[in-house]
């Protein structure tokens, strides 16, 4: 890992290229890609694509539909086997690009590259899959088929917080269903983009499948979003930014003869109930873990405790003990939390620690944890109300409220209160609370005495409820249906 961050660093300030069908574009303006632990460091320079690029993605993203559409599944599948080899051949590298542009320590870098593998293995093998489906009845004197057909070209919108995995398996989604893609990673993580880009090139992609082009979003990709070409739209980041995308897509521009489709994975604020009868160092550990593991900056992260009152003052003394032992530093040293993710996010989440003070009581942290980068002390803050700012609104950072439940069924009220349902977890030795969780507790993601964080690529297909998105389920075996229309043929024999 350390000659691979090497390796990177030897490549840092290197100036990175649109790809628009077989053509490499560069623009006047410019986006460069800090490190967040060190911002006066250039990880890379992108060209920022706006209106001018518009048109000649679509067309060759449209141009290259005409072909790969019917590239037979087995071979489109091929390809993205060819890509995961290539992702576990260079997995050192991809880690060393997470820990430099986004701040990632090695575990969560790890992860996120094996999760962009898994998304490779399992989307290539439903491809294969729902290429060999058939209708649930042949009917007497017919040939009854079923077939799953790309639905044209899509954009893809990639966040910063799983800047490979998350964009690996949109992108996977789209072109092995047989899709061509704009993709647009976020202005602040295009390297790792354009490395997976490399990746794909290198795994035998023809040019105008994928189009790469970081660019703004106020230009660019409002542009992608209203183009009256434009079949889907893969997102993934915020719950504005992907209301906004829907009201956009829904808007029937002239020559659109399709209902666009919208494929949204948005916020969360994610809870943790815990029982008077659970294993107390158990959730208290897995509360830390779900609340400051990559700085708090999941859409999964437990940001809500809601503990049983009789439990309530020993978990505030255990969870205070537990959190003052995270370190905080450079994740080039492997340090268990290091910064968030730029200059404006550091000011937000500041000013939320500011409002909780107010609404609650500090138990730890509360402030900048110095150092050149966006370093925050992993805070907690207790008797915080349910309906209170700190416990309502996502903050996408290492910020935990506390909040206090008379019994578990008021604990699941409060879990409930809020406009997001993505992931939660309880912690109770009970059966019966176990089975009432898992009917009442309205969340995507539901876990039972462990953490809210780490969903499995097959085994935890996520997505969630409410203003938390579409729940789409990546990672899941179904999830190539939404990228994709199927067509029932019936043949008189």
């Amino acid at each position: 890992m350390r000659a691979a961050i090497q390796r990177a660093r030897g490549e840092l300030g290197r100036e990175y290229d649109l790809a628009i069908g077989a053509r490499r574009v560069r623009t006047t303006e410019k986006i460069r890609s800090l490190n967040p632990a060190h911002p006066a460091e250039v990880v890379g320079i992108h060209q920022k694509a706006g209106h001018d690029q518009i048109e000649p993605a679509m067309q060759a993203a449209l141009a290259a539909f005409e072909s790969w559409k019917n590239v037979p599944a087995t071979e489109r599948a091929d390809l993205i086997f060819r890509l995961a080899d290539i992702l576990r051949t260079r997995k050192f590298e991809f880690n060393a690009w997470l820990v430099l542009e986004v701040g990632k320590n090695w575990d969560e870098a790890e992860a996120d590259t094996c999760e962009a593998i898994d998304f490779c293995e399992l989307y290539a093998r439903t491809a294969l899959r729902m290429d060999a489906a058939e209708p649930v009845v042949q009917l007497p004197g017919e040939r009854d088929t079923l077939r799953y057909l790309p639905l044209g070209v899509g954009a893809v919108i990639a966040p910063w917080n799983f800047p490979l995995a998350i964009l690996c398996g949109m992108t996977v989604a789209s072109i092995v269903s047989g899709n061509t893609v704009i993709l647009k990673p976020s202005s602040d993580s295009p390297t790792i983009a354009a490395k997976l880009f490399e990746a794909l090139q290198e795994a035998g992609l023809p040019d105008g499948v994928v189009n790469f082009c970081p660019g703004s979003g106020a230009t660019f990709g409002h542009g992608i979003v209203e183009h009256p070409r434009t079949r889907f739209i893969a997102f993934t980041g915020s719950r504005d930014v992907g209301l906004d995308i829907h009201l956009r897509a829904a808007h029937t521009q002239p020559g659109q003869i399709w209902i666009k489709r919208t494929i949204l994975e948005m916020g969360g604020k994610d809870s943790i109930v815990v029982d008077a009868d659970a294993n107390l160092d158990a959730a208290v550990e897995g509360i830390a873990v779900s609340s400051f593991g990559f700085q708090g900056q999941k859409c999964s992260a437990c940001s809500r405790a809601i503990v049983d009152e009789g439990v309530y003052d020993e978990f505030l003394e255990k969870v205070k003990a537990r959190v003052q032992q995270i370190r905080i530093g450079d994740p080039l040293e492997n340090v268990y939390m290091g910064p968030v993710i730029n200059d404006g996010a550091m000011k937000s989440i500041l000013k939320y620690i500011d409002i909780g003070k107010r609404e609650g009581r500090l138990i730890t942290g509360g402030a900048h944890a110095g150092g050149d980068g966006y370093f925050i002390q992993p805070t907690v803050i207790a008797d915080v109300s349910p309906s209170a700012r700190l416990a309502q609104e996502e903050i996408f950072g290492p910020v935990l409220a506390v909040i206090k439940s008379k019994d578990f069924e008021d604990g699941l009220r409060i879990a409930n209160n809020t406009e997001y349902g993505l992931t939660g977890a309880v912690y109770t030795s009970s059966a019966d609370k176990i089975e009432r969780a898992k009917r009442d507790f309205h969340v995507g993601n539901l876990y039972v005495n462990r953490k809210c964080t780490g969903a499995v690529v097959g085994a935890h297909p996520f997505g969630g409820f409410n203003m938390s998105g579409t729940d789409s389920k990546a990672g899941g075996t179904d999830y190539l249906y939404l990228f994709t229309q199927a067509k029932s043929i019936g043949e008189r024999l």
